[in-house]
């Protein structure tokens, strides 16, 4: 699962092996505050998992891009598993929680909140160096189900969630008369996933506006769900 989007020129040998200078990179990561080493070591694990999958990736990779000690990282994180975990938690939670807040307080219509939501994911899913934890799930979810359901309940169950609630919202305020979307919120995340897979296979032969492509298709879904002006 390699991609030039987050480069990579590879740990030196020395730095495979542990063998750092006192004054190299892994000195000045182990002297980090705990919080900040969690961060250079998440970002360390996007990288290697971007840049090799779930499978082929290994704990010593990851501190070897971090710059720590093979013992440091499993005092943060105590398998590949819980790594993969912490990564994906802290990619979601920020995105999720801002738009959950977001929609709690939004006056405007359904129709301006959906494009705001669009571009939101869109930019985490599609063009965030972020957009590899998707990939990694769609190439690799089948055969680590454990993950599959750890992702599903930290995030597709919690999106879920919250496309829902635009429908409700929409149907609440009169602007749609079909509950489709109540029944199979699916439908308006869908051409998120086809962008995901778009850029990652097919960017160089025919690149895809993914803008313009979701405008089109929250036009699309909302005329299929009756939307009514208010």
């Amino acid at each position: 699962m390699r991609d030039r989007a987050i480069p990579s020129n590879g740990p030196s040998r020395a730095a495979a092996s542990g063998e750092v200078s006192p004054g190299g990179t892994r000195r000045r990561a182990e002297r980090l505050e705990p919080a900040q080493r969690r961060r250079v070591i998440l970002d360390a694990a996007l990288a290697v998992f971007a840049e090799s999958g779930f499978a082929a990736a290994r704990m010593q990779d990851v501190a070897a891009r971090a710059g720590i000690a093979k013992g440091t990282l499993y005092l943060h994180f105590e398998d590949k598993a819980a790594l993969f975990e912490g990564l994906v938690r802290d990619a979601v939670d920020p995105v999720l929680g801002t738009m959950e807040r977001e929609l709690a307080a939004y006056t405007g219509s359904t129709r301006d909140f959906l494009t705001l939501l669009f571009r939101h994911l869109a930019q985490e899913a599609v063009h965030s160096p972020r957009r590899h934890i998707i990939r990694l799930m769609l190439g690799e979810g089948e055969r680590f189900p454990a993950l599959a359901d750890f992702y599903y309940r930290e995030v597709v169950a919690r999106g879920l969630d919250l496309l829902r609630a635009i429908n409700a919202r929409a149907l609440q305020r009169g602007e749609i008369t079909s509950d489709a979307g109540l029944r199979f919120p699916q439908l308006l995340v869908a051409p998120l996933l086809v962008a995901a897979v778009w850029e990652g296979l097919f960017r160089r032969t025919e690149p895809l506006d993914v803008s313009a492509m979701l405008d089109a298709h929250a036009e699309v879904v909302l005329r299929g769900l009756g939307w009514r002006e208010p």
